[in-house]
């Protein structure tokens, strides 16, 4: 009787055999692995991507940024104030959606689930802006959000075509914030952009170019408007 090698069709199904793989053949990037790196662990991408999450750094640069407007607890409240309709809210609407299984994950790997908690998230922000403004806040801090909301418009007008990295917008325009309230020491902070975009192309969530694309725009646009405003 002769033997069936492996890959040989019988009727219109392929016999299944197993073995070791090929060399060269591993877990791709969108599922998690990197292509031609097989068995490599992604626990530090996850975590770069989790603590450098855009709401994180969105909470971090407000309560700073509020600080340093107005030193003490009321620069703190400030900047909580702002971090509650900018970072909070905006997340709390991405969770609640992930939760009732509208969106499938709170990164919105996604891109055509991008669009909405991008609206409501812009609502957001809008609400604190017009609470910051009739509250009489800090030019500085009021600056910075409408720094963000800039970037939330910019990035919601390229995601209806394309999957731009927030990831990487909001850890480029954060370094910039930084640098321009703290002084330009605060550049050093730059690799951590560089950070960011490896973590992102490392789960196969992004490809190269949309990292760098939204480093970018993140940085171009809170340097831009920030310096105008503040």
């Amino acid at each position: 009787m002769n033997r069936l090698r492996p890959g040989t069709v019988v009727g219109s199904r392929k016999l299944v055999t197993s073995g070791r793989p090929r060399p060269g053949m591993g877990p791709s990037a969108a599922t998690g692995g990197s292509a031609g790196q097989p068995g490599h662990d992604t626990s530090l991408a996850r975590a770069v991507t989790e603590l450098l999450a855009p709401a994180n750094l969105a909470v971090a640069q407000l309560l700073l940024v509020g600080w340093h407007s107005t030193p003490g607890p009321a620069g703190l409240g400030w900047g909580l104030l702002a971090a509650t309709f900018c970072g909070l809210l905006p997340y709390g609407i991405v969770i609640g959606g992930v939760r009732r299984r509208r969106w499938t994950d709170r990164h919105l790997r996604t891109r055509q689930q991008r669009p909405v908690p991008l609206l409501a998230g812009i609502a957001s922000v809008v609400a604190g802006l017009a609470a910051l403004l009739a509250l009489d806040a800090p030019r500085q801090l009021v600056a910075l959000v409408v720094a963000m909301l800039t970037g939330l418009a910019a990035t919601l007008v390229v995601t209806l075509w394309w999957k731009l990295s927030v990831h990487t917008a909001a850890a480029s325009g954060t370094v910039a914030i930084l640098a321009l309230t703290f002084g330009p020491a605060l550049t050093l902070t730059i690799p951590t952009v560089a950070l960011v975009a490896w973590a992102r192309v490392r789960l196969g969530d992004h490809t190269p170019a949309q990292t760098v694309a939204g480093a970018a725009l993140g940085g171009l646009v809170a340097t831009t408007v920030f310096i105008a405003l503040r």
